[in-house]
C-alpha cells in the first residue's frame, strides 16, 4: 500500500538498508580507532661525524657549530651532525682526503687547504679575485659557472665529495709584523706564514714562506721560527694569541681578498640521504652564510676595538706600493699556473669575465661609506695609521 502525507516524507528521509549498514560499519571503525590510538615510535636519527679545520676556541669552529645546529634544528631530529675540532681525527690539512675516503662524513674548512691536491682550488679565495669581494665571488660560484668548475676540479683529483662554499670573509690583513711594513722591500727575507697561491705571491715579494695551520702559527712566532704571519681576522687572530707575540698589524691586502668557507660531505654518504635532507643541507649552507657574515661584523669589530684599547696593538694600512706589488706578483704566478693547468686557466677566465661586469656594477652603484662615517663620527676614527 502506498504511503501518503507525512508518513511518506519520513520514509523518504530514512537511509536505504545498504546505506544504513555502511554507516554502521564506518561508525564502528571510528570507535575502534578512537579506542586504540596509534603510538608514535621515536625515529633513530642519521648521525654524521664532522671535523673542522679549526681549534675549538677559534670563532671559525663556532661557525662550523652554527652550521651544524641549523641542520640539526631544521631536520627535526632526523639527522644530527656532530662537529669535532681540528686534529680530533685528522690534521687540518688532511680534511679533504678523510672526507673523500669516508673516514669522516663531512667537514668544515677552506678550499685553499686543499692546495696541494690541485692548485686551482686556491682560486676560491686566494688572490685579488679581479676586484671582487668574497660575497661577489660566491655569486660567481652560484650563478657564474663556479659550481660546475669546482665539480670538475674535484673529479679531476678523484675526490669523492660534495662541496658547499659559503660564508664570505672580509678582506684579510697583510699580517702581523715586528715593525710596520712601509715598502715592498720590507718583505724580503722575512720568515712568513701564509697558504695557497699566497705562498707564491709572498715568495715573489721576497719572503721565505712556511704554510702552517691556524693553531700552529703563534707558537712558531713565539719560538722565532716565523718573523711574521697572516691568518684571517680580528677575532681569530686575537684568540689565537697574535697580540702576545706582535703589536703591529698591517690591514688591507690583496693576497686573500675574497675567501669563503667550505662545508664538505662524503659523496656516497650525501647521495644516500633522502632528497628532503639533502635539500636541507644545501639551504642550511646559505642560511649559515648570511648568519656568519652578520656575526663576523659584530664580533670582528668588537675585537678590533679591544685589541687597540686593551692589547695595545697598533694597526696600519698596508701602503699602496705594497698592494700594487702584490697584484703584479699575482699576475705572474697565475699566468704560469694557467699555462701548466688547463682547468686552472678555465676557472681564471670564468672569474675574470664575471668580475669585469659585477665589480664595475658594484663600484658604480654602492656609495662610499667613509663620507657618512666622517659626518657622524669624525674623520680621526676612519682609518688605520699610515706606515
Amino acid at each position: 500500500m502506498k504511503k501518503t502525507g507525512k508518513a511518506a516524507d519520513r520514509a523518504s528521509e530514512r537511509p536505504a538498508p545498504s546505506r544504513r549498514r555502511f554507516i554502521g560499519k564506518a561508525a564502528a571503525g571510528t570507535a575502534t580507532a578512537l579506542s586504540f590510538p596509534m603510538i608514535a615510535t621515536a625515529q633513530t636519527p642519521t648521525q654524521l661525524r664532522f671535523q673542522s679545520t679549526w681549534p675549538s676556541k677559534d670563532i671559525f669552529h663556532e661557525y662550523a657549530l652554527d652550521y651544524a645546529k641549523k641542520v640539526n634544528d631544521m631536520t627535526g631530529g632526523e639527522l644530527k651532525i656532530e662537529v669535532l675540532p681540528a686534529g680530533a681525527v685528522v690534521p687540518a690539512f688532511g680534511l679533504l682526503e678523510a672526507v673523500s675516503k669516508g673516514t669522516l662524513d663531512g667537514g668544515h674548512g677552506v678550499m685553499v687547504y686543499h692546495y696541494g691536491k690541485n692548485q686551482a682550488l686556491a682560486l676560491w679565495g686566494s688572490g685579488p679575485g679581479f676586484g671582487m669581494d668574497a660575497n661577489m665571488l660566491l655569486a660567481w660560484h652560484k650563478y657564474g659557472g663556479g659550481k660546475e668548475l669546482l665539480q670538475k676540479v674535484y673529479q679531476a683529483i678523484g675526490a669523492n665529495v660534495v662541496s658547499f662554499p659559503y660564508g664570505p670573509m672580509p678582506t684579510q690583513p697583510l699580517g702581523w709584523f715586528k715593525k710596520p711594513i712601509t715598502k715592498p722591500e720590507d718583505m724580503k727575507g722575512l720568515k712568513f706564514r701564509t697558504v695557497g697561491i699566497s705562498i707564491d705571491v709572498f715568495t715573489g715579494l721576497g719572503a721565505a714562506v712556511n704554510a702552517l695551520p691556524g693553531g700552529e702559527i703563534v707558537p712558531a712566532m713565539d719560538r722565532g721560527l716565523l718573523d711574521a704571519a697572516e691568518f684571517n681576522n680580528a677575532s681569530s687572530d686575537r684568540v689565537l694569541g697574535f697580540p702576545d707575540v706582535s703589536k703591529v698589524c698591517m690591514l688591507q691586502s690583496y693576497h686573500q681578498n675574497a675567501e669563503q668557507f667550505e662545508v664538505l660531505y662524503n659523496k656516497a654518504k650525501y647521495d644516500a640521504l633522502p632528497g628532503k635532507l639533502r635539500a636541507i643541507l644545501d639551504n642550511a649552507a646559505e642560511a649559515a652564510s648570511a648568519d656568519m657574515a652578520w656575526k663576523a661584523i659584530d664580533r670582528y669589530s668588537k675585537d678590533y676595538l679591544e685589541m687597540q684599547t686593551k692589547d695595545n696593538v697598533k694597526f696600519y694600512k698596508t701602503p699602496d706600493a705594497v698592494l700594487q706589488k702584490q697584484l703584479e706578483a699575482y699576475d705572474q704566478v697565475v699566468q704560469k699556473k694557467a699555462e701548466e693547468n688547463p682547468l686552472f686557466k678555465e676557472i681564471l677566465e670564468s672569474q675574470r669575465r664575471f668580475a669585469e661586469r659585477a665589480t664595475r656594477w658594484d663600484m658604480d652603484t654602492n656609495v662610499n661609506r667613509r663620507m657618512a662615517y666622517n659626518h657622524y663620527f669624525g674623520s680621526k676614527k676612519t682609518s688605520p695609521k699610515k706606515a
